[in-house]
C-alpha cells in the first residue's frame, strides 16, 4: 500500500511539474512574442518618419529646382531591364539645366566613359501636382544639342522612391529610371563626358 501511495505521489509530483513548465514555457513564448512584436512596430514607426522626412526634402528639392533621381534600375522600351549603380545612372537638375545620365558595364559603346551616354540641356515647361493618395507628379522638357526629350517623374507617396519615364521627341525609344529622389546637395553621383 504504501509503494502504491508513494508511486501515486511519484505521478502526481511528475504530471504537476510538467503541468508548470509547459505553462512557463508557454509564457516565455507570449513574452518573446510580445517583444518581437514591439520591436516590429518600432521599426515600423521609425521607417515611416525616415521615409516621411525624406519625401518632404523630396518635394522641396522639387519645387527648388535642384534634385537628382538616383536609379536603382533602367526598364528599356522593349522591356527589358538593367540594375544599374546609382551613382552613375541618374536625371538631375540644378538651376534649370538638367543631365541625363546611363552607364552600364558591359556595353563597348561609350561616349561618356562609362559604358553609356550623358545628355544636358535647359529645363523648361515644368508642371507638379499632386493626386488624392499623396503621389506627386513633375514633368519637364530638356532640349540641348544631344537631348530633346519630355520627362515624366512621379514620386510615391509618403517616401522618396520615384520613377521617371524619358520620352525622347523624335523617337519612340523611351526608357524608364527607378530609384530614389534626393536634393542635389545630398546626392553622390559620378558625371561622365557630356555626350556630342
Amino acid at each position: 500500500m504504501k509503494r502504491i501511495f508513494f508511486l501515486m505521489s511519484a505521478l502526481c509530483l511528475l504530471i504537476n511539474n510538467a503541468a508548470v513548465a509547459q505553462s512557463n514555457r508557454s509564457e516565455r513564448e507570449k513574452q518573446w512574442r510580445a517583444e518581437r512584436e514591439r520591436k516590429r512596430a518600432e521599426a515600423r514607426a521609425l521607417e515611416q518618419q525616415q521615409d516621411s522626412i525624406a519625401f518632404n526634402q523630396a518635394i522641396e528639392a522639387l519645387k527648388s529646382g535642384n534634385w537628382v533621381l538616383e536609379a536603382n534600375n533602367v526598364n528599356f522600351f522593349n522591356g527589358i531591364t538593367r540594375f544599374v549603380s546609382s551613382d552613375t545612372n541618374y536625371i538631375s537638375c540644378e538651376n534649370s539645366e538638367g543631365t541625363i545620365q546611363t552607364a552600364f558595364n558591359n556595353f563597348t559603346y561609350s561616349p561618356n566613359g562609362l559604358g553609356g551616354v550623358t545628355v544636358q540641356g535647359d529645363i523648361n515647361g515644368i508642371r507638379m501636382s499632386t493626386d488624392k493618395e499623396g503621389n506627386v507628379y513633375y514633368s519637364f522638357n530638356i532640349i540641348g544639342s544631344a537631348v530633346s526629350a519630355t520627362v515624366y517623374l512621379t514620386l510615391t507617396g509618403g517616401t522618396n522612391q520615384a520613377s521617371a519615364m524619358i520620352n525622347p521627341n523624335f523617337s519612340g525609344r523611351s526608357m524608364t529610371l527607378d530609384g530614389y529622389l534626393v536634393p542635389y546637395s545630398q546626392a553622390s553621383i559620378f558625371q561622365g563626358t557630356p555626350s556630342w
